[in-house]
């Protein structure tokens, strides 16, 4: 019971970031793609139209990483970051499973909040609740492109998030991957690097073909990811289960990042501080 009790809002938040991310795709989809929308109309070319709703994206993942619910929940929205992260010994094993949970359900419910919203629109041909499924190629380019997608994300965000200089280039960083990974693959894959996005469009949609691929490809490059970085990083590796920690909100990952803070503030009498990178990124002694 007191693993349910535990922070349950940094749970629904972190739920809430991801529907408001799915919202946002789906209305997105809708006024790109859709026949009657006047942004079609005037980007007559495919290839623009997909690099608009890159754009969309990214961006609505800089604000969401960097909003106060992302400070505080760390912003995974994701199943694979999550279990990345506990891969790393940063998550607590019942926070993995309830955060998982929350991204599923948020997930869902910000597609069918969009769906209210469009109406009939939301379930046209060229929108389909923003679902993802495998381009002409099949499953097997799909399964690759979501691979190598999922585990740059993740080496990008582990190799920046962890030092206070570039923790706050994290969420651009993230931002202008997603940018790049919707423009360059989404003829691959549809483009989704996150088992709920893509679950929550296809239950939607009712589309399950090649689902496998969201479920699978994401979650294993991250957690490869992660233990690659761990293994050349060291005990510096991911000291905390968040994009950017240096905001002041509250964490409750095991962060080496605090431990550290309160070692510095109240050294042990008569006991020295060892050189380390302080929290501004200086030297300390």
């Amino acid at each position: 019971m007191d693993a349910l009790a535990r922070h349950w809002p940094e749970r629904m938040m972190d739920g809430g970031l991801l529907g408001v991310f799915m919202f946002v795709a789906c209305v997105g989809v809708a006024a790109i793609e859709h026949p009657r929308s006047p942004l079609r109309r005037r980007l007559p070319s495919p290839t623009a139209r997909r690099w608009l709703m890159g754009a969309l994206m990214g961006l609505t993942a800089v604000a969401l990483i960097g909003s106060p619910w992302g400070a505080r929940s760390g912003a995974h929205m994701n199943p694979a970051a999550t279990l990345a992260f506990l891969s790393l010994g940063k998550v607590e094993p019942w926070d993995a499973v309830f955060y998982i949970l929350a991204q599923f359900a948020g997930g869902w419910l910000g597609v069918r909040l969009a769906a209210r919203l469009l109406g009939e629109a939301a379930a046209h041909p060229l929108v389909r609740h923003a679902v993802t499924t495998p381009g002409p190629a099949g499953p097997g380019p799909a399964w690759a492109a979501e691979f190598v997608m999922s585990f740059v994300l993740m080496t990008a965000g582990l190799a920046l998030s962890g030092r206070p200089g570039t923790a706050p280039f994290t969420g651009p960083a993230i931002g202008a991957l997603l940018t790049a990974f919707i423009g360059l693959a989404a003829p691959i894959s549809g483009m989704s690097v996150n088992p709920a996005r893509t679950l929550a469009s296809a239950l939607h949609e009712r589309e399950f073909r090649g689902v496998w691929v969201y479920l699978t490809a994401p979650v294993a490059a991250m957690v490869l990811a992660a233990a690659a970085h761990s293994a050349l990083m060291g005990s510096v590796a991911a000291p905390c289960a968040k994009w950017n920690h240096f905001t002041g909100a509250p964490c409750i990952f095991r962060c080496s990042i605090d431990q550290r803070r309160a070692s510095a503030a109240n050294p042990a009498p008569g006991v020295g501080i060892e050189p380390d990178e302080g929290v501004d990124g200086a030297v300390t002694r």
